[in-house]
């Protein structure tokens, strides 16, 4: 028998102190590379976005691959990816930790609409407030002084 499996996920990720340094002129580089990375791990990207302090990334988790080694591998490699090409001038690295959430695939549409407009969405609400809303919506307990 084959392994099928559907498992959608939308992961958060923040630079170091959630500093404002994605450019917006650059985010489409780091953007492609990270595509490459998942492409590579048999993941597949439904929609990639963010603005100069985060990144979302909505995708489907190949069995093979650990949620944990796959965010480590996005990390270290587009780091040196942002350092060696000079993209962010100001980025010391990402921020610890992360935020990965599942959804049903009846979500995907409205995600990929909700991460495609992540610049309007940030006019009105901050990235820690929106990350806070994910982790209640999602009914994560955490305390509010470690999140991010």
């Amino acid at each position: 028998m084959s392994t099928y499996t559907q498992i959608l996920y939308q992961l958060v990720f923040s630079t170091k102190y959630q500093e404002m340094i994605l450019l917006k002129e650059n985010r489409p580089k780091l953007y492609q590379y990270i595509t490459g990375i998942l492409k590579n791990k048999n993941c597949h990207l439904y929609q990639i976005n963010g603005i100069d302090n985060h990144v979302h990334i909505l995708f489907h988790l190949h069995p093979s691959q650990s949620l944990s080694d796959l965010v480590k591998d996005i990390k270290l490699a587009s780091s040196k990816f942002i350092k060696e090409n000079h993209l962010f001038p100001n980025f010391i690295g990402w921020q610890n930790g992360y935020g990965a959430f599942t959804y049903s695939i009846e979500a995907k549409d409205n995600l990929i609409a909700y991460i495609k407009n992540q610049e309007s969405h940030h006019k009105i609400k901050s990235f820690r407030d929106e990350f806070i809303e994910l982790l209640v919506e999602h009914g994560i307990i955490f305390d509010e002084k470690f999140v991010l």
